[in-house]
């Protein structure tokens, strides 16, 4: 399987890069017979396209999501369901200059490693903007949660080190921050300025929250849920770490404090430490897990690197770039999250008889 696909059962392959003609997604595995959304599909582009505020790139893209196959009088067909965006704003010329060196933080070095050739206009494959074509698939997948009872927020619980210290998750999508507390929003707006006027940017964390998942979804022993969830939300570029439940503060607990004791009832957990996942299987409980989200490596300050002969240089990136990747990527981890669990709810459907 190559590196560009996704999934067993609900399973995805993408294409395209961030300057070439267009990125797309071919899904298989979409049950025949679930109605097909394109408003919805093109709202959660929406969410994650560029241009929306202050905090993000002012690269113009209207991310207009085509549906090409697989759909017909808007019910799945339950043949690959194909969807292509089309780039209509690139600015190739911004990326002349960086033709012979490697930009820090970047994925420039790897891929000239691996490939012996990389795209020098936005990184290719390695941009951010490869994610469209994830969120394309993933609004698929939330269509056939939501049939299910599934529902997936995710949201900035820390930007440059100011933390929500509150929940309202109305509040979400109300601010640019996309988080979930009014006071800390603002606070963290202004940092994201700050930064940029400083020709720098900040990283964060986004924490995500799953209601609705029945106990039993997962496939032990390598593909754990949390494995699977894991691997979803690594497979992004900027994130750098997750954790899940109590995550590293359970390190310093012990057995009697990190247990999830059980009582009678609908939700029998008292507490949920576990991050509602046992075992690799959920547990029926709300699954939350955080990731670390590092700063946008694309800064117009002058920084040391090499060229591709070796030698050392300088240089400083132009272009058009996100000073805090944070808000963006929020409906990128509902979309792999959505991924992982279409994928696992249609696995559950062969583990029994019943």
């Amino acid at each position: 399987m190559s590196g560009s696909s996704f999934g067993k059962i609900f399973h995805i392959s993408t294409f395209g890069e961030s300057h070439g003609a267009a990125l797309g997604v071919v899904i298989d595995g979409v049950p025949a017979g679930l109605p097909i959304d394109i408003n919805f599909i093109q709202s959660e582009l929406d969410r994650r396209r560029p241009g929306q505020s202050g905090l993000t790139t002012a690269r113009k893209e209207g991310d207009q999501a085509e549906i090409l196959s697989g759909v017909l009088n808007g019910i799945a067909t339950g043949t690959p369901l194909a969807i292509i965006i089309r780039n209509t704003d690139q600015r190739s010329k911004d990326y002349s200059k960086l033709e012979h060196s490697f930009r820090p933080g970047h994925a420039d070095y790897t891929y000239n490693a691996k490939y012996g050739i990389r795209d020098v206009r936005g990184g290719g494959r390695s941009s951010g903007r490869e994610t469209a074509a994830r969120v394309a698939a993933g609004a698929v997948a939330k269509l056939f949660l939501q049939t299910l009872g599934v529902k997936i927020t995710a949201y900035a619980q820390e930007i440059a080190g100011i933390k929500a210290e509150t929940f309202d998750t109305d509040e979400i999508e109300k601010n640019p921050a996309r988080c979930p507390d009014a006071d800390a929003a603002k606070a963290m707006i202004e940092a994201v300025a700050q930064a940029a006027a400083q020709k720098d940017s900040v990283g964060g964390i986004v924490g995500c929250q799953i209601c609705g998942v029945p106990a039993g979804w997962g496939e032990p022993v390598f593909d754990k849920l949390d494995a699977l969830l894991a691997h979803a939300m690594l497979s992004l570029g900027a994130v750098k770490g997750i954790e899940f439940g109590a995550g590293f503060a359970s390190a310093a607990l012990r057995g009697s404090e990190n247990n999830d004791a059980l009582q009678p009832g609908a939700n029998p957990f008292v507490t949920n430490n576990a991050g509602g996942i046992l075992g690799g299987i959920s547990n029926g409980d709300e699954i939350n897990f955080r990731i670390a989200v590092k700063p946008t490596p694309s800064i117009s300050q002058e920084q040391s690197t090499i060229d591709d002969s070796g030698n050392a240089c300088t240089m400083e990136i132009t272009g058009r770039h996100d000073p805090c990747i944070v808000p963006r990527i929020i409906p990128v981890v509902e979309a792999m999250a959505a991924l992982v669990l279409a994928d696992c709810a249609l696995l559950q459907r062969t583990t029994r008889l019943d």
